[in-house]
């Protein structure tokens, strides 16, 4: 036996107009600041996701996006018989959870020692020092690891010979760039990202410090009682806002660093610089779709998945 459907009564309904009212209507000036965002939001993110489908096409110039020949599954089971994508998806993975963790250990190593800091001049001039690679586009960045690392005019190789040692060549060596490439990704953002945990632990009430110190706790002490505790909800906030983007990766960072190198591909490869080679070089709109869109759904699904994890966990601290 069916059960009746349910209605909403007349005060739900009410209420629901209400609210809608509320927002929209009675505070127009609210509903007409945020529209600038909803209508960027409609038109740089989901107007462009009428192009998936060409990840299903064959695409060519000549017949347009919806005049191409129906392609089916045919572009994804390419990417996955050539094996090429389980490699960049394991590299752009490996490489996130190395970058996720050198920088929370780092950054939280950075607030934590500014906070402890008194002498507000010296405080002052760190900072601005460790947030000045930030601003340093990954193009001069790139320029600067080369004229470190470069087998001819590198500083390494420079001074190795002029004490007498043989060359090294780094920029050719596939083993030695994972921790590179972590190191600058360290070096670029160890300030910037201070700053979310620094403002944290300038909210905690100092009252409590002030206590603990009457107690005879010492600096190691409160930090390890007071102030990490403290942090760990902006931790898991930040690591949860990580693991959506943790399927992406830097396209500037890495086509930047190693460049199109094809002896680093194997350990500096990630779908973002698979993708762009698969434009570039074979002029593949439909792979490049394909992957991009394999790229969105597998790091939906991570991110849905650690945060159905992290509800059964702890609820309080879920994004959704």
């Amino acid at each position: 036996m069916s059960k009746p459907a349910i209605h909403a009564t007349p005060l739900q309904q009410k209420r629901r107009k209400g609210v809608f009212y509320e927002l929209f209507i009675k505070h127009p000036i609210l509903t007409l600041m945020i529209a600038p965002a909803v209508l960027y939001i409609f038109v740089f993110s989901y107007l462009p996701m009428l192009g998936i489908v060409i990840a299903f096409k064959d695409y060519t110039y000549a017949k347009g996006i919806f005049g191409s020949d129906w392609a089916g599954f045919k572009n994804f089971k390419f990417l996955f018989q050539t094996g090429v994508i389980y490699r960049v998806t394991i590299n752009t993975i490996l490489y996130n959870l190395a970058f996720l963790t050198v920088d929370i250990v780092a950054q939280m190593t950075i607030a934590v020692f500014l906070s402890e800091l008194t002498n507000k001049y010296f405080k002052k001039i760190t900072q601005t020092m460790l947030l000045l690679p930030f601003f340093i586009s990954w193009v001069v960045a790139g320029a600067i690891v080369f004229n470190i690392l470069s087998y001819r005019y590198g500083v390494i190789n420079n001074v190795l010979t002029s004490l007498g040692l043989e060359k090294v060549d780094i920029m050719n060596n596939p083993t030695i760039w994972p921790p590179i490439i972590v190191f600058f990704r360290m070096w670029k953002g160890i300030g910037y990202g201070s700053i979310v945990y620094l403002a944290n632990i300038m909210g905690i009430d100092q009252e409590i410090y002030e206590a603990a110190k009457i107690d005879g706790a010492s600096i190691f002490q409160r930090v390890k009682y007071i102030t990490l505790p403290l942090l760990k909800p902006t931790i898991v906030i930040l690591i949860l806002l990580s693991l959506g983007n943790i399927i992406r990766g830097d396209f500037a960072m890495f086509y930047n660093l190693t460049g199109n190198n094809a002896l680093l591909l194997d350990v500096t490869d990630i779908i973002d610089t698979f993708v762009y080679r698969s434009l570039m070089t074979m002029q593949n709109y439909s792979m490049s779709t394909a992957a991009g869109l394999y790229q969105s759904v597998l790091g939906f699904f991570i991110i849905v998945t650690v945060n159905t994890i992290i509800k059964k966990v702890q609820p309080d601290y879920t994004l959704f």
